[in-house]
């Protein structure tokens, strides 16, 4: 049974960084596509980032340059390093995982069959 617990959110000020991590049971990180979605209110759930087995990652252009993914293989956690936040970055951050051993993620959320229960991230001053 593949369980994905998120940790890590919170409110933080303009400017600021949050660091989110998801731990994973029943599943070895980067056994096939992790990524990381948010959803804010009225919007769809979209991808902000994803990591494939061999680590390549891709990022929505509204986070390059200020959010990193990454997995930490001893403790089986995938982790979002988020720094400069903006008031848009304010939505639920959902972790999520499938089995697929691609090159490149898929970005929609549908092809995610392993999901957390999320994490609130709310930026305001």
């Amino acid at each position: 049974q593949v369980q994905l617990v998120e940790s890590g959110g919170g409110s933080v000020q303009p400017g600021g960084s949050l660091r989110l991590s998801c731990a994973a049971s029943g599943y070895t990180v980067r056994q096939g596509c992790m990524g990381w979605f948010r959803q804010a209110p009225g919007k769809e759930r979209a991808l902000v980032s994803s990591i494939s087995p061999s680590a390549l990652t891709r990022s929505a252009d509204s986070v390059k340059g200020r959010f990193t993914i990454s997995t930490d293989n001893a403790k089986n956690t995938l982790d979002l390093q988020k720094n400069s936040l903006r008031p848009e970055d304010t939505a639920m951050y959902y972790c999520a995982a499938n089995l697929w051993r691609v090159a490149v993620c898929p970005g929609d959320s549908g092809n995610y069959g392993y999901w957390g229960q999320g994490t609130q991230v709310t930026v305001s001053s």
